[in-house]
């Protein structure tokens, strides 16, 4: 795999563009499978894990093309329920075209998906979700064979799932009657599902909420359109330009997807500029007089983000005091804290759920290793507050979930340098 060098403590200046949302990209792609005609998806961030779901929709006969971050799919020749298996084993967020193929074909083959190593994800509340809409799940050979047209009716999700609740959607929004989805996840991804298929001819209440509505429709058409900014990849900057006590200009973003994000900053002494542009929103680091812990604990939307806790705890290695970050959501996402402790952070791992942090602390750099997408985008930030110079290595986890990061960062005065194996 491709490794980082990276030469610390050099001040940030200028503005960092947004990449469209990787999570409403992984299953907007998916959901023009459904539709009758050609689509094209613009804002479509260029991603190892968008390269792989591509690869997989081709694998089943759709025409697609994927150039200049726009996503060109015509589905009129898919002529195949079972995706290619090996690419099935790396891209986790897959599970949510065995919904598609069920509403399209009425069966699926699946094998179990892939991913990133940070806590069990069985594909158990998937399974349940179909029971009750009347499909029927076969295991046998390390496949799932589903079979049978989902039934329109009420779906009671065993907890709010991003993807179940997706999977939901995309089972009945071809169905016949009136599906109520329950316990569904409220993520802003999930309204910008709902926001195509809806273009495309669905009709779909509720999205962004813990209840949606879907009344079935005969058919789905071909649109234009455009993915919403990625609120993980600008939290993400805008912690950067915070670590290194700089002002950047992090845009264009949807403020109120960010809304805890900046609360729990501003909390810690952070303070923010908003500027209008051209008919979009960024925002603007301000520079700061030293931050201060402030604990937090990772929820569902509208809560504190899973995907930045990890670089939030960069940050308050930064920042004096002791924090206590509690991450509910996945138990094995602190692999990168064994990562930081090699840089001198003092943290320490209470349990599978609960870890400290203290700062201010000075980081050293020194050789690494990125576990997971965003462990290993928390690790370039640490890497920029550090002194001396760090080596990331196995940044492929890196680009699966950031689209050009060593570019992006190098334009505003970062030093990265990309060194293939």
């Amino acid at each position: 795999m491709a490794k980082f060098y990276i030469k610390g403590k050099n001040e940030l200046k200028g503005e960092i563009m947004v990449s469209g949302a990787k999570n409403a990209a992984l299953k907007i792609i998916p959901a023009s499978v459904l539709c009758d005609s050609t689509s094209t998806i613009t804002n479509v961030p260029d991603i190892l894990d968008i390269r792989k779901l591509i690869e997989i929709i081709g694998s089943i006969g759709a025409e697609i093309n994927f150039e200049n971050n726009s996503v060109t799919i015509d589905p009129r020749k898919i002529h195949s329920h079972h995706p290619d298996e090996k690419l099935i084993k790396k891209l986790r967020g897959s599970i949510v075209l065995v919904g598609a193929l069920l509403s399209k074909f009425g069966k699926a083959v699946f094998s179990e998906p892939g991913g990133c190593l940070i806590g069990a994800r069985s594909i158990d509340d998937h399974l349940d979700l179909f029971r009750q809409l009347g499909v029927r799940t076969v295991f046998k050979d390390g496949r799932y064979y589903f079979s049978g047209k989902p039934k329109a009716g009420r779906i009671i999700l065993n907890k709010m799932s991003v993807t179940a609740t997706e999977n939901a959607i995309l089972s009945t929004v071809l169905s016949s009657g009136t599906s109520q989805i329950s316990v569904a996840a409220a993520e802003p991804e999930i309204a910008d599902l709902a926001n195509f298929l809806n273009k495309a001819g669905a009709k779909i209440s509720g999205a962004g909420t813990h209840e949606i509505t879907v009344e079935g429709v005969k058919s789905l058409h071909g649109i234009d359109y455009e993915v919403m900014p990625d609120r993980i990849e600008a939290g993400t900057y805008l912690i950067a330009g915070l670590a290194l006590n700089s002002e950047i200009t992090v845009g264009p973003v949807i403020p109120d997807h960010l809304e805890i994000v900046m609360k729990r900053l501003e909390d810690a002494g952070a303070r923010f500029k908003i500027i209008e542009k051209d008919g979009k929103t960024f925002i603007k680091t301000q520079k700061h007089h030293g931050l201060s812990a402030v604990s937090l604990d990772t929820r569902p939307y509208p809560g504190f983000p899973t995907d930045l806790q990890s670089p939030y705890a960069v940050l308050m290695t930064q920042a004096k005091g002791e924090s206590t970050i509690f991450e509910t959501m996945f138990e094995g996402r602190f692999a990168y804290l064994e990562e930081l402790k090699v840089l001198r952070a003092k943290v320490q791992i209470l349990n599978p759920h609960e870890f400290t942090v203290k700062g201010p602390i000075k980081l050293i750099g020194e050789t690494i290793s990125s576990k997971d997408i965003r462990g290993g985008a928390a690790l370039v930030i640490a890497a920029l507050a550090a002194e001396r110079h760090t080596v990331i290595e196995d940044i492929d986890f890196i680009d699966r979930g950031y689209e050009k990061i060593d570019e992006k960062l190098n334009k505003i005065g970062a030093q990265i340098e990309r060194l293939d194996d």
